[in-house]
């Protein structure tokens, strides 16, 4: 299984923070935020892992070489990432979409157990992953349900008609990766192409097709837009570290 993750844009939400360098290096106990994703792929037996660059590009593909072996971490340089939304860097990484793969968001900080949950789940073309809490904000990427398959995911939807959020991790199974492929080619034809969201596209498909979910109710996970989410990292890091050398029986 092969995970994409997008991380090319800056984080201007979390100026004067990424005023130097992009959200995905931003450190959290010790690592940078992507190098906190990737060592959570490698725990749950992901084989290569695609970052797709643009802001700071240079400084992420050094991390990244510096860190982990060039056969199992590989990026791919997004141009347009200061003009653009995030459906063009899954355009520019469609080649890396031929196979089974999980498509995540570079801001989603998550627990072992996630990326678990999500593996485990049926073998279905499409799955997103959503998460449940007691109230819903403007920022929220916000999901609309019938059971497990996905009606609506969209910023925009009700407040009344929320059932959950979408954590910011999908994967694409059989036929799926073809499916989404054609999604966002169609897409990038249209004037609005360029400043559309990826889950756009998986908002459009849910209306013609089956897409499902996976939730991941109880687990932890964040997603760092602000400075106040830096802090829940960190705190939610620390509880994870506790919890390892516990089980380990070093705490």
């Amino acid at each position: 299984m092969r995970v994409v993750i997008l991380s090319a844009g800056q984080g201007r939400r979390l100026l004067p923070l990424t005023n130097n360098f992009p959200k995905c290096m931003l450190c959290i106990h010790g690592r940078s935020l992507l190098e906190w994703q990737v060592d959570e792929l490698f725990k749950c037996g992901i084989e290569q892992v695609t970052v797709v660059v643009g802001y700071g590009a240079d400084q992420v593909e050094k991390l990244l070489a510096d860190r982990y072996e060039s056969q199992r971490v590989r990026t791919i340089y997004n141009p347009f990432f200061a003009v653009a939304d995030n459906l063009v860097s899954c355009w520019v990484a469609r080649t890396e979409m031929n196979g089974d793969f999980i498509l995540l968001n570079g801001d989603t900080l998550f627990e072992t157990a996630v990326l678990q949950c999500l593996l485990a789940s049926p073998d279905r073309p499409i799955t997103v992953v959503t998460d449940r809490k007691l109230t819903y904000d403007a920022d929220d990427m916000k999901v609309m349900l019938d059971g497990e398959r996905l009606v609506r995911i969209d910023k925009d939807i009700p407040l009344n008609q929320v059932d959950a959020e979408s954590v910011g991790m999908i994967s694409f199974r059989g036929e799926g990766p073809a499916l989404f492929r054609a999604v966002i080619e169609q897409a990038l034809r249209r004037p609005q192409g360029l400043k559309q969201w990826y889950l756009s596209g998986i908002d459009e498909m849910a209306r013609s097709m089956a897409v499902w979910t996976c939730s991941i109710e109880g687990l932890q996970w964040v997603e760092i837009d602000y400075p106040t989410d830096l802090k829940e990292a960190e705190r939610l890091v620390r509880n994870w570290i506790q919890r390892q050398d516990l089980a380990a029986g070093t705490g």
